[in-house]
């Protein structure tokens, strides 16, 4: 606890320090190189910086105090003589936890739970967040995404995220510099492939809760939600998004959004001809990375779906032996996890390097940004104009209103290569780091040797190289 404090009296003698650059930006100093408001806006910056530093330690504080109330509380109290006596004294201290913060008891409770787990199971978490190089939120997403996990696993998962020198460590963009909502992306892809039950048998068991659910809103609008198998999931949004795109037009005044929402009811009630207008039957395009022996059934280590995560093998296999329509494959090497060959029914160049394109950078490369890959639209980082060449090095995803921020602004990616996306350099000089998809070798299946030749191996290589 003396350390968290520590470190928000170091974070606010930090912010007192830009206060004190930015009352003497705005007096305006009179030099003739002196730019005040350059130099104000600047000082701005740092000083949000410095804040969501003090949040985030301000929050490690918060957990420390409520793990140590709950432990002084039941330090204080004679072991309890029976279940109905043990839940009294836990819903007393959620209630004096939820009137001291002035939140409800289901939140009360909820930050008694991530204090346990972060101060017992997540100890690198709490280091992180306690010297502001995480905030809040994405210390929440580590406790939510590690329930379940015995802890080893966690252990790991903290490690992979947090520890550069572990093996294997997160490439890219550091967990900090990620938004929540990617990085908790992230944190459940790894999850799932590390899980200690396989996702074989965990698919197996989630697909009898299948269902679909309805949920009245505000203004006279309601909520319709389907749980399925992520592959028919991914069919469906591809469907509706291809009718919806079909409909785009000078005329139509609808957005994607609005005419996805249109085109979905209309199919669901067999009526989408009258409800969203003749649209023609487009294919969208979804990328499946499968490892080379995940094919073939040596193993059964998940696939990635493009704009979901991993999926069961038996999925990918499904999905590549039936040749569906809108699922191109991509085979990755077994010796390091990287792209090994796009699979396409057509040899043209812009075609298949628009694909590697989606593999490579899987959404909008714009820090935080989420649309999917195919909404976006592929860009020269270097313009051909200026020399810029059209190869996979200098080409990047954006999404339409992050490519308007590129051309409009000083907003500039960085350099690019064939498995790495560009990173950012904003108008104020920042650099942000790309986010990095975290690949992996591949399993191997016994009878195969990872660090040397095997039958299987140079079976394998000549395949690939003959088709």
């Amino acid at each position: 606890m003396a350390a968290a404090v520590t470190s928000i009296r170091k974070l606010a003698d930090e912010l007192v320090e830009v206060l004190g650059r930015s009352s003497e930006d705005s007096d305006g100093a009179h030099r003739d190189d002196h730019d005040p408001l350059g130099d104000l806006a600047e000082s701005c910056l740092d000083g949000l910086g410095v804040v969501a530093r003090i949040e985030a330690a301000a929050a490690a504080a918060k957990v420390h105090f409520l793990s140590t109330y709950a432990g002084a509380t039941d330090a204080l109290e004679p072991p309890a003589e029976s279940p109905y006596e043990s839940s009294a004294r836990e819903m007393s201290q959620v209630a004096e936890v939820a009137c001291v913060l002035t939140v409800g008891e289901r939140a009360a409770a909820a930050l008694l739970g991530e204090a346990h787990a972060l101060t017992t199971s997540l100890p690198a978490v709490l280091d992180a967040l306690q010297a502001g190089e995480i905030s809040w939120q994405h210390a929440r997403i580590m406790v939510d995404e590690t329930t379940g996990l015995d802890n080893a696993a966690a252990a790991a998962l903290e490690a992979h995220f947090l520890d550069p020198e572990a093996p294997n460590a997160a490439r890219g963009a550091a967990a900090g510099e990620l938004v929540p909502a990617r990085f908790r992306r992230k944190v459940r892809a790894w999850r799932e492939r590390h899980h200690p039950e396989s996702l074989e048998l965990r698919h197996v068991k989630s697909v009898e809760d299948r269902r679909l659910e309805y949920s009245p809103d505000r203004n006279g609008m309601a909520w319709i939600s389907l749980y399925m198998p992520a592959d028919t999931a991914c069919a469906v949004w591809n469907k509706t998004s291809a009718l919806a795109r079909g409909l785009q037009g000078p005329e139509e005044p609808r957005t994607l959004t609005q005419l996805r929402a249109d085109a979905a009811a209309g199919l669901l009630l067999g009526n989408a001809g009258q409800s969203v207008g003749a649209a023609p039957s487009l294919k969208a395009d979804v990328l499946v990375t499968v490892p080379v022996f995940s094919l073939l059934g040596a193993t059964d280590e998940p696939a990635e779906l493009d704009n979901y995560g991993p999926i069961p093998a038996s999925m990918a296999r499904k999905l590549v032996s039936e040749g569906a329509g809108s699922f191109y494959r991509v085979l990755v090497d077994p010796r390091d996890g990287a792209p090994l060959e796009i699979g396409r029914t057509s040899y043209r160049l812009p075609e298949s390097l628009k694909r590697w394109l989606r593999m490579r950078d899987g959404k909008c490369t714009f820090p935080g940004c989420s649309n999917p890959s195919q909404d976006n639209e592929a860009d020269h980082l270097t313009a051909w104009e200026r020399g810029g060449a059209t190869g996979i090095s200098n080409l990047g995803q954006l999404c339409p209103k992050h490519h308007r921020l590129k051309h409009r602004t000083r907003w500039s990616p960085g350099p690019a290569a064939v498995n790495e996306p560009p990173g950012w350099v904003s108008p104020s000089g920042r650099k942000y780091n790309a986010e990095r998809a975290d690949r992996e070798p591949t399993l191997w299946p016994p009878g195969c040797l990872a660090d040397g030749s095997s039958p299987m191996e140079t079976l394998i290589v000549d395949y690939l190289v003959a088709s």
